[in-house]
């Protein structure tokens, strides 16, 4: 019998119906009952890692601490369990398929032709059960992306089949996500899609355990019973997940559905205990009865896709609720900002972020975001490109450096303010190879960063190859721009604050990927805190 239990999350009917919220809920209430859980996603895509992936292909690429290039669904199981994920949390087809190729050229087949089933499969098995053979997790959760049907996750769900064959029925269980629409035109919830879906899962050989259905509109029971007479199924495993006004609102509707419960019958596992959810109610009972409120800009230049900005958007909620606000979020699109409309698109702002990214698209607009935000006293956090952008503003208005800029951006500037890292300049290959993961970062004593942190040690999340070019920062400190966080193995600037601004922060690494609902970052929070006290004075 296996010590561990492993649960895979499948998809019907279409995409972005919230695998990855439902894992998340899941993987909760199963830590709340004293499990201990962790969430694996994999991605049918063959690139070997989102890291090269444009935002608007996948939304925003997530860092783990030891430095992977992850989907963002890995944020949304960090901020729910509040626990690290790692590299073997995210796998994709890319990165199966180029493991399985190097041991062919290193002749470790022995000469056998390499096939899908079963070498592929093998290697989808390896990397599940990896989590699991760790020793640290009782119950792994595995997501698997895209929907039942699509070429690319036929290996996947094979080795589903192959291991519940491999296991037993009673260490696997299957939940399949599909859709029930509404058709407004005859007033009722269609189960055929979900029918369509669940015989296809069949088809490959899989028979889930459980169907859960995205609806807007509550299930009866009558429907429930009708879903589970044609996908072979008990009624209580016909679980309803109605649109929720909040994603944190979703663990507490599949409580109420009994979901965790039917999971740990299925794996024969006991309750051990009722759910402990006190901390996530309180949370849920200050985002929607909130004291204050707070409008803050979002400055950056993938706004139409909102997953694009998905870790920053959640750090700003959990900031919010720490300080019992509302945020209203107001998305800017950089490329939009000039001179002659800055006062029109941050008039209206109470604090304003200015995002991370890459190439010169909407540079000049962010710069004059921070050039605003510095000379109105507008609450201001860079974040990795925004706190870049704010050296070259401060440069540029400032010092006096008419030309400053990013080598990145402008590589013959005379005032190249940011540079690119030593150890980049020689790096041809573009995935992977960024400085990425957790670095330590000295904060130094008497700085507002360090009074926010309340410790002079952090460890930050980092993804970038351009720095603050130390060459300036003498002159730069001389004119008020602090360094109040060094990197001191490599004597790089990680954080600069502007010491006459009330609120003027920018952060060469990536706070909001260490936000969760039980530990909200620090920076957001005070950041929200100086953004509600602005809207009072």
């Amino acid at each position: 019998m296996s010590a561990v239990k492993y649960v895979f999350v499948t998809g019907g009917v279409t995409s972005s119906l919230g695998k990855g919220i439902i894992s998340a809920s899941l993987a909760k209430l199963l830590q709340a009952r004293g499990y201990r859980v962790t969430i694996q996603k994999l991605d049918p895509y063959i690139n070997v890692d989102p890291g090269t992936l444009n935002p608007y292909e996948h939304g925003e690429c997530y860092v783990t601490n030891d430095g992977a290039e992850t989907d963002l669904d890995l944020g949304h199981y960090e901020r729910f369990l509040n626990t690290p994920t790692s590299r073997a949390n995210n796998v994709t087809t890319g990165s199966i398929y180029q493991t399985v190729i190097n041991k062919e050229r290193h002749g470790e087949y022995l000469g056998k032709t390499v096939q899908v089933i079963p070498h592929i499969t093998d290697e989808i098995k390896r990397r599940v059960q990896a989590l699991g053979n760790t020793g640290d997790y009782e119950v792994v959760i595995t997501e698997i992306g895209g929907t039942v049907g699509d070429i690319e996750s036929l290996p996947f769900v094979e080795s589903v089949r192959q291991m519940i064959w491999d296991m037993g029925s009673t260490n696997v269980a299957v939940v399949h996500l599909t859709l029930m629409p509404y058709l407004s035109a005859t007033g009722e919830l269609k189960t055929k899609p979900t029918q369509h879906s669940v015989k296809a899962l069949l088809e490959l050989g899989v028979q889930p355990d459980i169907v859960v259905c995205r609806s807007e509109k509550p299930i009866t029971s009558d429907l429930k019973r009708k879903v589970a007479l044609f996908c072979n199924l008990n009624v209580n495993a016909v679980i309803e997940a109605l649109d929720a006004p909040t994603i944190y609102d979703v663990p507490i509707h599949m409580l109420k559905e009994q979901l965790d419960k039917v999971v740990l019958s299925k794996l024969k596992l006991p309750s051990k205990q009722e759910p402990e959810l006190d901390h996530w109610k309180s949370f849920l009972g200050k985002l929607k009865n909130p004291v204050h409120e707070a409008r803050i800009g979002l400055v950056g230049k993938y706004i139409e896709l909102k997953d694009a900005y998905k870790s920053i958007n959640e750090a700003l909620i959990h900031a919010g609720v720490a300080n019992e606000c509302r945020i209203d979020m107001k998305w800017i699109h950089s490329s939009k900002i000039s001179a002659d409309n800055v006062e029109n698109q941050l008039g209206d702002l109470d604090g304003v972020v200015v995002a991370p990214g890459f190439g010169d698209r909407g540079i000049e607009g962010k710069v004059e975001a921070i050039r605003y935000a510095r000379e109105n006293n507008l609450p201001f956090l860079g974040i990795c490109l925004g706190m870049q952008c704010a050296v070259v503003e401060f440069a540029r208005n400032v010092m006096g450096m008419k030309d400053a800029h990013s080598t990145e951006m402008n590589p013959s500037t005379k005032h190249g303010v940011i540079d690119i890292m030593d150890e980049q300049k020689h790096i041809k290959s573009k995935g992977g190879t960024m400085r990425l993961g957790e670095y330590p970062c000295h904060l130094v004593k008497g700085t507002r960063t360090a009074a926010v942190y309340g410790k002079t040690r952090v460890m930050e999340r980092h993804r970038h190859r351009y720095e603050l070019n130390n060459k300036f920062l003498k002159k730069m400190e001389s004119a008020g721009l602090a360094a109040s966080g060094i990197y001191q193995e490599k004597n790089l600037v990680e954080i600069i604050e502007l010491k006459s601004h009330p609120w003027f922060i920018g952060v060469q690494f990536h706070p909001e990927y260490k936000s969760t609902v039980e530990s909200p970052h620090p920076l957001f929070v005070r950041f929200v805190k100086a953004a509600v006290e602005n809207r009072k004075g």
